[in-house]
């Protein structure tokens, strides 16, 4: 396995071989062997990092493709920010105009997610730790908004139904059918002090008189519950009150007969009785007034339905007319 060493031995004048033991054999022998596997050791990790098998190679193109998904989601989830924002921005503006509530909070809106160590798992990747930290942070910060969008928008409905309810149930619309109405309104007796037909005073009027003929559809101005319906032999005769909620309650009095009883809902528009002349009134005639939390206010300003312009302002300007009252 090894060549012969042989030694010149100047006493004896000849080359005599020299006998190695058995230790300084071994020696050689494990040198030798260690030198070959170091050697084929930097052989081999010169091969791997410069000339990478197929296997590695394919994993090496499949993680290049993954990085460039992974950076599109983020430019996409960067996106969804964008528009979810606008949403946001969308959603203040229809609750300042529509509702006049205050808008989501900033703060509530741009705030962060607690707890230091959220992504501590991520943290010892060291070349993509980074990056799926921010992703994290992305989406984390996307689905709190989107939670706090979708009770935004739940509050909204809420709101919308509530609003719905509420514009249909003011008093918006003329007791009195508008083409049985007189439009002539020369007999039209208005809201404040007038002089009683009867009493021949002045007296405060607290509704207005439409003249129509006897047995004309008298119709509930919004929706609401009737609370009353009552027969008095003097005042008001036969009236009835409806309660539309929000504070408001109309009445409508000297009807003829009664279309509805006490207790049952109504939807505006609906006849509820007929014009009538009873109890202390001189002629056929509705008197019609609106109690806003419990204060007569003038049912002209609730009273804008069926006419144009030009007939709801002559009609503006009749009611403030300091003429006689039909009642």
């Amino acid at each position: 396995m090894f060549k012969e060493k042989f030694v010149y031995n100047t006493q004896t004048l000849r080359y005599e071989k020299v006998e190695e033991s058995i230790k300084t054999k071994v020696l050689k022998i494990l040198g030798v062997t260690s030198s070959i596997i170091v050697t084929s050791m930097i052989l081999m990790f010169i091969t791997l990092s410069y000339f990478p098998s197929p296997k590695e190679k394919a994993l090496m193109k499949e993680i290049e493709q993954m990085e460039r998904s992974y950076m599109a989601l983020n430019g996409q989830l960067d996106e969804l920010s964008k528009v979810l924002a606008n949403v946001q921005d969308r959603d203040a503006s229809v609750h300042r105009m529509m509702f006049g509530m205050d808008p989501v909070d900033k703060d509530v809106w741009n705030g962060g997610i607690g707890g230091a160590d959220r992504y501590s798992n991520l943290v010892n990747y060291k070349n993509s730790g980074a990056l799926l930290i921010a992703t994290e942070e992305k989406m984390d910060k996307l689905k709190r908004q989107m939670a706090i969008q979708s009770k935004s928008l739940d509050e909204i409905e809420t709101l919308a139904k509530d609003k719905e309810t509420m514009m249909a149930s003011i008093p918006a619309l003329t007791p009195v059918r508008s083409d049985k109405l007189k439009r002539s309104i020369k007999s039209l007796s208005g809201f404040g002090m007038r002089i009683h037909p009867i009493l021949k005073r002045r007296k405060m009027h607290a509704g207005i008189d439409f003249t129509c003929p006897k047995g004309t559809p008298v119709q509930a101005s919004g929706d609401g519950k009737v609370v009353k319906v009552q027969t008095d032999k003097r005042g008001y005769g036969k009236h009835i009150v409806i309660d539309h909620g929000y504070g408001y309650k109309t009445m409508y009095a000297h009807l003829n007969d009664f279309d509805v009883k006490r207790g049952q809902k109504v939807k505006r528009g609906q006849v509820i009785g007929k014009v009538g002349s009873t109890g202390l009134s001189t002629a056929p005639h509705l008197h019609y007034e609106v109690i806003y939390k419990g204060r007569k206010v003038n049912p002209i300003d609730y009273c804008m339905d069926g006419l144009s312009p030009e007939e709801y302002q002559q009609l503006v300007d009749m009611a403030s007319i300091a003429n006689q009252s039909f009642d």
